[in-house]
């Protein structure tokens, strides 16, 4: 990985890393982070630094990941290979307890630079062989312990006390590559304007972005790189709540038109026929929501609550004050089996009078012909002025005659693209974003710093609540065989039960990975729903129960006719993937079972338990895993065991992930990563930042005087962090 060096002062942050590195090396960046200029690859900053007299912890390396060490060459050995011609060369590495294998073959001349007693720095994915941990063909750079002598003794000193970046970095580019790489940006780079105003600089002692940029990259000694981050965390959270803020303002700066419900109207009638008493969290939360609809700039409101705490109820309550004006309300929902409930479960609470004058009309894309062409004209002519459906909302054969409201349901699932896509249907809609996710403080505000936010902490009156059980296999094998057990007596009682595995079979996942910054889960094969299907089948405790499958490889229609007959108790158990994570409504479940459960994040149990425990019958979930006692996952799944609080689950969550992504990765392409804020170390810094932002933005509200600012504002936006930013 080498280039020419470009000319002092001839690069920008934005100049293009074709330009400055070369194509190729250009191309690996792009291809392992989606880095395309200057500024992306200089806010790449080193994950540790470690000293040349530094040694690593060798026993505890992680299995099948890239890591970059330093350590010291204990011995070389060669030895011809058995099997076919050639031989391996072996070197062993140590940090003074542990030691691991270098192995190269067919290359014998390397023993010339691996001599005993040479340290240096070796990257390599991290392989078992024969019960030692060993690098196959590592690359590595060693230390020239001579080297610093030639020159002055400043220089000798600077050389052997310089802390040494060591970068996150793959197989193909290993840290000292990035790290040159990252030495001809700097010697190229011209002067920086700093996007921090010169005064929220000073008052907090912070160094300039160039400076910061070098000291983060380049330490001399530790407090360089220790005051550069400081500075380079507080730019982070500024330039991130001033783009937040400007995303607020702007979208409140389009004309709505007003939604009032009118008196004897549809939502007071829908009202006088609720079967139930609302919460007082729902009714403060409805009391919100009406008064941004009736004003005259665009709602964008965010309402987070507790599995099963009402949400729907008060979606509707808007979407009917929507209907009411003559307006249409458009439910946007992350899947075919959400949407088909959600529809089912409005007409049921209109009742058969209220339901045929707005309609509720379903649009999918496995609806029949016949079928979607009928909804279409139903929408388009206004006939149906609550329309709930999947991305099939977004396509062109769609088009509302009023679109007044948009209900996004679990937003997360959804790219701006498609957000924006049926946004534009209307003249500026009011937008409702419903998520069953918990989310605490630090994270509401740096996630969704541009919405308005209401949370729903009260469950309605007459749940009968949920206990929730670890069972460690680690420990306790035989207990597998008692969870069935479990599950057939609940069975007995005439209830019905989930089964959720992280996989639909042996050889594909449905969403089995940990959440980004969390362990890995327990060695082996994830359970799939085949496995899984037929042990029960084949279990004489579960002899009469009608069993069936539940995955997203499933056809909707068949997914649907499966819900149907689980809602209608002609099924038992359904076994399924975390297709029924959100939003499926069975009051009559009782158990959830979820295998490996080590395998899921903390929230996504938390909203699996949510299943069950619906109605007047007791929930029961078990959290099967074989995770052992005393490790992070096992802590984890302690946690979900020990609360209900989802509030609380959220906040423990984020203690234990420490470094978790929380713009969410896999919504995003991996770019919206934080880079070095942290949300649950970073509270009063976010909040700080957010404060300093709005001020800025008081006086100056399209940044004209804040170029450097508005340019890195830019910038984050340009990357694909956007798509989960942009909530407005």
């Amino acid at each position: 990985m080498t280039a020419e060096r470009v000319a002092e002062g001839a690069l920008t942050l934005d100049s293009r890393l074709t330009t400055a590195l070369g194509g190729r090396t250009a191309q690996a960046l792009q291809r392992a982070w989606g880095y395309s200029t200057v500024g992306d690859l200089l806010a790449h900053y080193p994950r540790r630094y470690a000293a040349r007299g530094e040694l690593t912890a060798l026993a505890e390396l992680p299995l099948d990941e890239n890591v970059t060490i330093v350590a010291e060459v204990l011995e070389v050995r060669e030895r011809t290979m058995r099997s076919r011609r050639g031989s391996i060369l072996e070197a062993k590495i140590s940090d003074g307890t542990g030691i691991l294998t270098l192995t190269f073959f067919n290359q014998k001349w390397r023993a010339n630079e691996l001599r005993p007693g040479v340290r240096g720095m070796f990257a390599g994915k991290v392989s078992d062989y024969r019960g030692a941990r060993q690098l196959a063909h590592p690359d590595y750079q060693l230390f020239d312990e001579a080297q610093p002598v030639i020159g002055a003794d400043a220089a000798a000193v600077r050389w052997a006390t310089a802390p040494i970046p060591i970068y996150p970095a793959t197989g193909t580019l290993s840290s000292w590559q990035l790290q040159n790489a990252i030495a001809l940006l700097l010697d190229g780079l011209g002067a920086v304007d700093d996007p921090l105003p010169e005064g929220i600089r000073a008052t907090r002692g912070l160094l300039g972005h160039r400076e910061a940029l070098e000291r983060v990259h380049r330490p001399e000694r530790d407090a360089d790189w220790k005051s550069a981050r400081r500075t380079l965390r507080f730019t982070e959270a500024f330039v991130l709540q001033t783009a937040l803020l400007e995303r607020r303002a702007a979208a409140r700066a389009h004309e709505a038109v007003r939604r009032e419900p009118a008196p004897g109207g549809l939502f007071e009638r829908f009202e006088a026929a609720l079967p139930f008493e609302l919460t007082d969290d729902q009714h403060a939360v409805g009391a919100e929501i009406l008064h941004d609809l009736a004003e005259p700039v665009p709602m964008n409101r965010l309402v987070q609550g507790e599995v099963g705490s009402g949400k729907t109820v008060v979606a509707l309550r808007a979407m009917l004050a929507v209907a009411e004006s003559g307006g249409q309300a458009a439910l946007l929902a992350p899947t075919e089996v959400l949407a088909a409930q959600h529809l089912r479960s409005i007409a049921r609470m209109l009742g058969p009078e209220l339901a045929a004058e707005v309609m509720p009309t379903l649009v999918t894309g496995q609806l029949p012909a016949a079928d979607r062409r009928r909804a279409a004209l139903r929408v388009a002519a206004g006939q149906a002025r609550i329309v709930v459906g999947t991305h099939a909302l977004l396509g062109e054969t769609t088009s509302f005659a009023d679109l007044g409201l948009v209900v996004v349901d679990e937003q997360h699932r959804f790219g701006v693209e498609q957000r924006e896509a049926l946004r534009l249907k209307g003249r500026h809609p009011h937008v409702l974003v419903l998520t069953a996710t918990p989310i605490p403080r630090t994270v509401a505000m740096t996630v969704f710093g541009d919405l308005d936010v209401s949370t729903i902490r009260e469950l309605p009156a007459g749940r009968a609540g949920i206990e929730t059980h670890v069972v460690p296999l680690a420990e306790r094998p035989a207990w597998r065989a008692r969870v069935w057990e479990r599950l057939g007596e609940e069975l007995a009682q005439g209830c019905q039960g989930f089964v959720v595995c992280p996989a639909i079979d042996a050889k594909a996942a449905e969403e089995a990975d940990p959440p980004e910054g969390e362990p890995a889960p327990t060695a082996g094969p994830a359970a799939s729903v085949a496995s899984v299907l037929a042990e029960l089948q084949a279990n004489p405790k579960l002899a009469d129960a009608r069993v069936a499958p539940l995955h997203g490889r499933m056809a909707a229609d068949e997914k649907d006719d499966v819900m149907r007959a689980f809602a209608g108790h002609d099924l038992d158990v359904l076994v399924a993937t975390t297709v029924i994570e959100v939003g499926v409504d069975v009051p009559n479940a009782s158990t959830m079972v979820v295998v490996d459960a080590d395998r899921f994040g903390v929230s996504q149990l938390h909203q699996l338990r949510g299943r069950v425990g619906r109605g007047s019958v007791p929930g029961l979930c078990l959290l099967v895993t074989g995770a052992e006692a005393g490790s992070v996952a096992r802590e984890r799944l302690d946690a979900v065991a020990g609360t209900l609080d989802g509030f609380e689950l959220a906040r423990v969550d984020l203690e234990l992930r420490q470094e978790g992504d929380v713009l969410g990765a896999t919504q995003s392409g991996g770019r919206s990563s934080l880079k070095l804020l942290r949300v649950a170390r970073d509270g009063d810094l976010i909040a700080d930042a957010r404060d300093a932002a709005a001020e800025v933005l008081a006086d100056d509200p399209r940044l004209a005087s804040h170029t450097a600012l508005a340019g890195a504002v830019r910038r984050r936006l340009d990357d694909e962090a956007s798509e989960y930013l942009s909530r407005g």
